[in-house]
């Protein structure tokens, strides 16, 4: 029985979101499916993807690039608001989500389709991302997730689609699941499923190995203006300029990998691979630079701020009106983080080696040893006095 007359789909051109297709219109008797391939500077060529939904049967088959504003809306304020879900993961992936679901509402509403869908499985956490993010912004808007309720393993999606008249250039025995976009890539599935397993060389491509990395230690200097990155080496960039040389630096000193056992909002523990070596070294190097311009109770208060916000977003809620209020609390304390922030790289390790900026509340006066100092020691003693006296009547009073 069809849940719907006419579909947009987000489509990758991988095994799931092809399947979908025939699924849809044969099986929920969908009667039109538009497909939606987002251009996130992932480095595919999108023409042969569009070229494959239509050969699949779709009527419309839509390419949108949204690369630009991938990193101007979603990448730079992650980055200003230094998120790290569980301190280690860069919502690489996870930023994308609201951007795709933004786009699959837009194509939604220009073509007048009744509703959506994509390819994601019952257990992971992009079908959250996705359900939610869509529900934020078109409540009305139907919702069909085929992956999540057919029932099918990969070899069984393939040979689905192969008596639908598809072919696949993947083999049915293709390990790992893997996504991709400008700021970096997960990989996951096959032998990574034991926490165990090193992860082989061959599931990389944005970083070196250790061993391939260069000998000499390469310095970058970071310019940010109010928390955004702008320029490298004194080189003013664009957004995505800036992320892909980034990119290319921190990925040949093998910086950027990620191993770990990830927390899914659906209640597993999945082990993940991530590659991120730009987000990871601009996110270390705007931190750093906020040490130097932000006063101490801004800084500490915030870093609860950005443990909130990486939840956020990890769990599917960009659009949610929490969201919207640490948003305007991190705007406001990004107008003094401005300056540059410098970073060695060598066999994969960045490490922060120097800041500076016309707005740092660090001053040589108070901070030196040396005969030039002028904080007035003399102060101290009736500081530490009044600073103490709680503990002092507490400890007193204990002691009876």
């Amino acid at each position: 029985m069809g849940r719907a007359e006419k579909v947009v789909l987000a489509y990758s051109g991988g095994v799931d979101t092809t399947v979908c297709i025939p699924y849809l219109m044969n099986e929920w008797g969908v009667k039109e499916v538009i497909t939606l391939a987002a251009d996130l500077g992932q480095g595919d060529e999108l023409e042969p993807i569009r070229l494959k939904a239509l050969k699949a049967g779709v009527k419309e088959s839509l390419v949108a690039d949204l690369t630009e504003e991938f990193i101007t809306d979603y990448a730079f304020p992650a980055i200003q608001a230094n998120a790290l879900y569980e301190n280690r993961y860069p919502l690489s992936t996870a930023l994308a989500r609201p951007l795709i679901a933004k786009a699959l509402v837009e194509a939604a509403d220009r073509y007048g389709a009744d509703a959506v869908a994509h390819g994601c499985t019952g257990k992971g956490n992009d079908q959250v991302r996705f359900d939610v993010a869509i529900a934020a912004l078109n409540p009305g808007l139907k919702v069909l997730a085929p992956a999540r309720e057919w029932g099918m393993g990969r070899e069984e999606a393939i040979s689905y689609g192969e008596k639908a008249g598809l072919s696949f250039q993947v083999k049915k025995s293709s390990p790992y699941s893997i996504d991709r976009n400008l700021l970096g890539r997960s990989i996951e599935a096959g032998p990574l499923e034991n926490p165990m397993t090193e992860p082989l060389e061959e599931v990389f491509l944005m970083t070196e190995a250790i061993e391939n990395t260069p000998n000499e230690p390469e310095y970058v200097d970071i310019g940010f203006t109010q928390g955004l990155p702008t320029s490298l080496n004194g080189q003013a960039l664009g957004p995505v300029e800036l992320i892909t040389q980034m990119n290319a630096i921190a990925g040949r000193h093998g910086v950027g990998r990620i191993d770990m056992i990830e927390n899914r909002l659906v209640g597993i523990k999945s082990r993940e691979i991530y590659e991120a070596p730009a987000l990871l070294v601009l996110i270390d190097a705007h931190r750093d630079l906020e040490s130097l311009t932000l006063t101490a109770d801004v800084t500490q208060y915030k870093r609860g701020i950005e443990e909130s916000y990486s939840r956020l977003v990890y769990n599917g809620l960009w659009y949610s009106p929490l969201k919207l209020a640490l948003d305007a609390f991190i705007q406001q304390t990004q107008e003094r983080v401005t300056g540059t922030v410098r970073v060695k790289l060598f066999k994969g390790t960045n490490r922060v080696v120097g800041r500076q900026s016309e707005l740092a509340l660090y001053s040589d006066a108070l901070s030196t040893y040396s005969a030039d100092d002028q904080f007035d020691h003399k102060a101290a003693e009736g500081f530490i006095y009044v600073w103490g006296l709680p503990t002092r009547v507490w400890s007193e009073k204990l002691r009876g």
